[in-house]
């Protein structure tokens, strides 16, 4: 991992999640999305396309956390197959918005399709880095994103770019792993765990220190789980959810 380049890993977790995205194309039925009602309730995923259930590989679920409104406008970094936005896209309503970016162009695709299958007017999909989006400065009322913040190898420039997108007194809600103890150094460095959201993960004090260098304030761990059947230094990895405000003025 020492010697690789923020461009290399991101291949590398573009690559993998593009077979994610693949794989939920080739799914034949929706037995393959019973994992993720351990995030989200059947109520929630039971008219979403099993492809964007399938394709979901979160953490958490920040829309529940989210204190969506009717008329917000949301932007979703990492949006994979849409799951996240379809669910605040339902939350803001037609006078609403909701924005997915994301690097991989087949979970873009898969995003897209969906949307067309649910026939929502008020979401869109734009392929690019979370770090350098074409959104309007000022222009969210929302950030959300699940379990991508931590395959990102440039936190600072994804908590900078939230905070520009964002209205004064906008919000960001994070579902993403954090740690509560150092990795060991081989763990930290293979690069199978950091495209499975292990060894990208920070500490929680550094997590919560760029949140505040990027101009955030009134950060909160609104809650915080550990890895299912955790084992040795996994225990040290937790699922959390994170919200952080841009200053009113």
């Amino acid at each position: 991992m020492a010697t690789r380049t923020d461009e290399e890993i991101k291949g590398e977790v573009r690559g993998h999640y593009a077979e994610v995205a693949k794989n939920a194309v080739d799914c034949c039925d929706n037995s393959c999305c019973e994992d993720a009602s351990t995030l989200y309730t059947i109520q929630e995923i039971q008219e979403l396309p099993s492809e964007a259930v399938l394709a979901s590989a979160g953490c958490g679920n920040p829309t529940a956390v989210a204190s969506l409104k009717p008329g917000d406008t949301v932007v979703d970094f990492g949006s994979g197959g849409g799951i996240d936005c379809f669910l605040a896209a339902r939350a803001v309503g037609p006078e609403g918005k909701v924005i997915g970016v994301d690097m991989t162009p087949d979970m873009v695709n898969l995003a897209r399709a969906n949307a067309v299958k649910l026939e929502m007017s008020n979401v869109e999909f734009h392929l690019t880095d979370m770090e350098h989006t074409p959104i309007d400065s000022g222009s969210v009322d929302v950030v959300i994103s699940n379990c991508v913040i931590c395959l990102a190898p440039n936190k600072d420039s994804v908590f900078q770019e939230a905070f520009r997108i964002l209205r004064p007194g906008g919000r960001v809600f994070f579902s993403d792993m954090v740690l509560v103890e150092e990795l060991p150094k081989d763990a930290a460095e293979d690069i199978d765990n950091w495209v499975a959201c292990l060894s990208g993960a920070e500490l929680k004090a550094t997590y919560l220190g760029r949140l505040r260098t990027a101009g955030f304030e009134a950060m909160e761990i609104l809650s915080e789980h550990p890895l299912d059947n955790s084992e040795g230094w996994r225990a040290g990895v937790r699922s959390m959810n994170i919200t952080a405000g841009k200053p009113a003025s």
